[in-house]
């Protein structure tokens, strides 16, 4: 459940199908994410998730299983 949220907030911002987000992408390398793209996904998920991720580790997310790795950590604190 949390990893179709996850890409839904990445297809949204990236503009694909939520469908053609998987966990092995990196945000820069694969979906062609900028700087600008990387926040609004974090500003995403802590909105939809009701979290706030740290700048240092928000600072070490690049790929989607990173975020999605981050959100369970946050969540099952």
């Amino acid at each position: 459940m949390e990893f179709e949220k996850l890409q839904k907030i990445i297809a949204e911002v990236m503009d694909v199908e939520p469908e053609d987000v998987r966990p092995d992408m990196a945000f820069v390398d694969d979906l062609g994410a900028d700087s600008l793209d990387v926040f609004q996904i974090i500003m995403g998920i802590e909105e939809e998730f009701d979290i706030e991720i740290d700048n240092d580790d928000a600072a070490k997310i690049t790929t989607v299983q990173d975020a999605a790795d981050e959100i369970k950590k946050v969540v099952e604190q």
